[in-house]
């Protein structure tokens, strides 16, 4: 069961990955390092729909358990900072799931629908960047949650800063991937703690 759970955790990565190679294969034209992931799932384009349940839906509904696993192994005497951030962490995952929900119009950028994706782009990383940086807080000096706290912090800077970088710096095709990537990498670090975690048992006795 420990392994599967430790797996689980590399799942949203390996499923949008797949996702954005395969249906990035079949798009003619369609460009890894200039054009934005949410390209392929686009109103009008070809297989849009299995595009988005699968790079959008799925890896953020996983994301969204890890999430909520996360927020309810957290030691018993983890402080506000920490707890706040699992939950900012667990409403990313839904907004990451608005993005395939929420197409993109590649016709009109300015029209409604464009802007409710951008709008699910934004409430998505506005929630993880914070979710990050409070959970490193809250737990830099917890036992067993140092290395976390680490990856947290790193996580939340990388994501800031490939939302917040101008398109000069790097191609925006690549600045989304590696945000996306890295919040995506950030899940496969929560299943490895579950051996750490301590949580109280009836009677006063604890279980590993």
């Amino acid at each position: 069961m420990t392994s599967i759970r430790r797996l689980s955790g590399f799942a949203p990565l390996v499923v949008f990955a797949i996702a954005v190679g395969t249906f990035g294969a079949l798009f003619e034209g369609y460009s890894h390092a200039h054009h934005p992931v949410s390209l392929l799932g686009g109103k009008g384009i070809a297989h849009a729909l299995p595009f988005n349940l699968a790079a959008f839906a799925v890896p953020g509904l996983i994301g969204a358990w890890l999430a909520w696993r996360l927020r309810s192994r957290l030691p018993p005497d983890t402080t506000w900072p920490a707890r706040i951030g699992a939950s900012l962490a667990l409403l990313s995952a839904p907004a990451f799931v608005a993005q395939g929900v929420l197409p993109l119009d590649p016709a009109d950028l300015d029209a409604p629908a464009s802007r409710l994706h951008y709008l699910a782009w934004m409430l998505w990383w506005i929630a993880f960047v914070p979710a990050g940086l409070l959970l490193a807080a809250g737990l830099r000096r917890a036992q067993g949650w140092r290395v976390f706290a680490m990856v947290s912090v790193a996580s939340a800077v990388v994501v800031a800063a490939c939302a917040l970088l101008p398109a000069v710096v790097l191609s925006a095709g690549v600045l989304q991937r590696i945000g996306f990537v890295t919040w995506l990498l950030w899940f496969c670090v929560q299943p490895k703690l579950d051996h750490l975690v301590v949580i109280p048992a009836k009677a006063g006795i604890q279980r590993h």
